[in-house]
Parts: C-alpha cells; structure tokens; sequence
C-alpha cells in the first residue's frame, strides 16, 4: 500500500482556503485513478509546542507507489495540480510513502 501525503501551509485566509478545498479541490481529487481512501485532517494541525506551519493534511491511499504515479500524470492528476494554485498559494508539500501493518 502506498500513499500520499500532501501537507498544505497555513494560507492567509483559512476560511477561503477551507471553502475552495472542500468545495472544489477535494472534488477533482476524489476522480484520481486507483484512489482507494482520502482523509483529511479535521481541527489545526499542531506539533508539540502547538504550532505548526500546515493548515491541513490530506492523505490519499493506493495501492502501490506505481499506481500513485500513475495517478499523478493521468488526467485527473493533472486536473488536480493545476488546481493547487488556486487556493494553496502558502505553499503545499506532497510526499509517497509505502505502508505495512506492524
């Protein structure tokens, strides 16, 4: 199992920013090929101090690195990039990982 993680900076306006991904963004990212979970974080993300440079963090599951990729360079990945600029312009982090149950 793989997934990606893409870790959203804090925006100047999280409410605007709430209402574009959730409204739009999310919309566009649940047409990803291969797409077998989304979660997103609910509440501020915090660190241990209780500060943290992300506003949001959407974790996406696959089944494989490979089918990630995929995803990415089919059209709905494309569709959903070029939609980051229009509401992550704090900046975004996306990353893949490979998971196991331990």
């Amino acid at each position: 199992m793989a997934k990606l993680v893409v870790l959203y900076k804090n925006p100047a306006d999280p409410s605007a920013f709430d209402d574009y991904y959730f409204s739009t963004h999310v919309y566009l990212a649940k047409k990803l090929p291969g797409l077998q979970r989304y979660e997103v974080s609910s509440g501020p993300v915090k660190d241990l101090q209780g500060q943290s440079a992300y506003h949001l963090i959407a974790t996406l599951e696959f089944p494989s690195s490979e089918a990630v990729k995929e995803a990415l360079s089919s059209p709905a990945g494309k569709a959903a990039a070029g939609d980051l600029a229009n509401f992550a312009q704090a900046g975004v982090e996306m990353l893949v990982i490979e998971t196991k149950v331990v």
